[in-house]
């Protein structure tokens, strides 16, 4: 009586699992593939007085954004909390489709370049390092199923975080937690960098990926994806200066509108919000 009384409870409890499981299976994704042909995806990007307003809650996170990323060049993107840095990312790898203006990949509109083509092209690393219970191997292969050890070694190299995983009783084999909770902030992040350069995409996002590294790691993580991303499109999104100021083109927003754009020496000689920040994070390094 007992087991099935037992039984009974799992069953229900399934039922209402399963409802909801199908409620979820039943939605129509709003983001639709409109080309069902192969894109063959180089790298340029260009924003042409793109604005984006969230339905839920009509904030108007950028208005009239205008620049170009060339094949192989790194832009550079800095701002204030909600200045609209994350939405540019989300708008590239078409997680939401631009309310006015236009956005063109390799001079298509992104809107007509085919979906799964674009985003196998893109390697991303979220603000929120999202990690699997799995082991440290597996969820860097996850941007590559069938990387070798020797690619998954190498990825975690560059992303300066094969010296923590070697300090592991198992190494690359220890079992993470949920969400990676077994790991630091800092080592969440690095994994994810390093789970998306072994996908060698086309067109790397790093959405704020270095905000829980320390500065000399950060240092050494910037200067291996300089080699590895020559001929890659990388858009690096940062509250700091020195994840920035190598870049190609660097652009400043407030408020969803860009401000200041240009190199790092011509925003420097131009004394205004990125002078200021890159002196005041300067004078906070030589504190420490």
């Amino acid at each position: 009586v007992a087991s099935l009384g037992w039984v009974s409870s799992m069953v229900q409890e399934a039922e209402a699992s399963q409802k909801r499981i199908n409620e979820f299976l039943k939605i129509e994704p709003e983001i639709q593939n409109m080309n069902p042909d192969k894109s063959v995806i180089e790298g340029t990007i260009s924003f042409e007085n793109v604005s984006y307003t969230y339905e839920d809650t009509n904030i108007k996170a950028l208005q009239n954004i205008s620049f170009t990323v060339h094949k192989g060049e790194t832009l550079a993107i800095l701002g204030k909390t909600g200045s609209g840095k994350s939405t540019i990312v989300s708008l590239i790898s078409r997680l939401y489709d631009v309310t006015e203006g236009r956005i063109t990949i390799d001079g298509n509109e992104i809107s007509k370049v085919n979906l799964y083509d674009l985003r196998n092209s893109i390697g991303i690393v979220p603000q929120d390092a999202f990690l699997f219970s799995d082991t440290i191997k597996n969820n860097i292969k996850f941007g590559k199923e069938n990387a070798t050890d020797e690619e998954v070694e190498a990825a975690a190299k560059n992303a300066e975080v094969h010296n923590n995983i070697i300090g592991f009783n198992k190494q690359y084999d220890t079992i993470l937690g949920e969400r990676g909770i077994t790991l630091s902030g800092g080592q969440k992040q690095r994994v994810s960098i390093a789970r998306a350069i072994i996908k060698n995409p086309k067109i790397l996002l790093f959405d704020d990926c270095l905000s829980a590294v320390d500065t000399e790691t950060e240092e050494a993580i910037l200067n291996n994806l300089q080699k590895i991303c020559k001929d890659k499109t990388t858009i690096i999104v940062s509250h700091r200066v020195s994840s920035a100021k190598n870049a190609d083109k660097i652009i400043i927003l407030d408020e969803g509108k860009i401000i200041e754009q240009g190199s790092h020496n011509q925003l420097i000689n131009q004394g205004g919000y990125y002078a200021a920040l890159y002196l005041k994070q300067l004078s906070e390094k030589e504190m420490q």
